[in-house]
């Protein structure tokens, strides 16, 4: 129960480091609304995922031991990646990536939307979510680093129609 099954602690440090950093490499390059925005699939990629790449960190090990040492390993290689994405701005673009604006005054950048696989359905959703009824009120839509949608709206005189009076506060 406590006696690691690897000949050396430091392979499960070694195995860790190895597979938590393909991970990153992996999930940074399937874009940041795979992560940001789970649907089910996603959720149920991710359960899968961890599930597949448990024998390449523990090595057939099951020992509490070797589980402890993992898992202080994940949770180190989290806080220094972390830490380093703060200190260091180029490491902070290449980890989390750049905000993308999706509406810009109006108009949807369909050559985003394609990059980030976003369909004009998501945006709309995301769009009413902020109270916009469509891109035409939207001043700028912006994808975040966390997946989230970010919407500033248009004042409500630059969307009325043309020849239309802007509504009155009475």
């Amino acid at each position: 129960m406590w006696n690691i099954g690897l000949p050396h602690w430091w392979e499960f440090v070694a195995r860790a480091t190895i597979v938590y950093l393909f991970l990153l490499v992996l999930l940074r390059l399937t874009g940041k609304r795979q992560v940001g925005q789970l649907a089910p699939f996603d959720l149920v990629l991710l359960l899968v995922l961890s599930n597949s790449v448990q024998n390449a960190m523990n090595g057939g090990d099951n020992s509490i031991t070797g589980g402890v040492i993992l898992a202080c390993t994940l949770i180190g290689l989290n806080w220094l990646v972390g830490w380093l994405s703060y200190r260091s701005k180029v490491l902070e673009s290449l980890i989390e990536g750049r905000p993308i604006i999706l509406v810009h005054n109006g108009h949807i950048d369909h050559r985003a939307m394609r990059s980030v696989q976003m369909t004009v359905h998501e945006l709309d959703a995301a769009l009413r979510a902020e109270g916009c009824a469509g891109p035409e009120q939207a001043r700028f839509a912006v994808l975040e680093n966390n997946g989230h949608i970010t919407v500033i709206p248009r004042p409500a005189t630059e969307t009325a129609a043309p020849g239309a009076e802007p509504a009155s506060g009475k």
